[in-house]
């Protein structure tokens, strides 16, 4: 399993958009049948910290998935939405017969 940890800092003012626009790319990324699992996650102590974690059953999968019109469309809206750089972290699933991975 191949996760990436997509971490999000929003504007004051945009914290609803993103959640709308993420929500809607998990669904469509759930489709794809590399992705395992897309979580949107939300910080307690600060509504404007968010991390996506996202579960492909290898880097291919989450190269394909760059490649869906749903990733661009929340790209796209990033750029209004996130008040600074986003940036990720990749791990491997070191317990692979994990079920709730897919």
């Amino acid at each position: 399993m191949f996760i990436v940890h997509c971490f999000v800092r929003t504007k004051d003012d945009k914290v609803q958009d993103f959640i709308d626009i993420s929500t809607a790319n998990s669904k469509a990324s759930l489709q794809e049948p590399g992705c395992k699992r897309f979580d949107v996650i939300q910080q307690l102590d600060d509504p404007t910290q968010f991390v996506l974690v996202e579960g492909y059953g290898s880097p291919d999968d989450l190269e394909f998935h760059k490649t869906q019109p749903h990733y661009f469309a929340w790209k796209e809206a990033m750029e209004d939405i996130q008040a600074e750089p986003r940036y990720t972290r990749k791990y491997q699933n070191l317990q692979p017969g994990d079920e709730s991975w897919g």
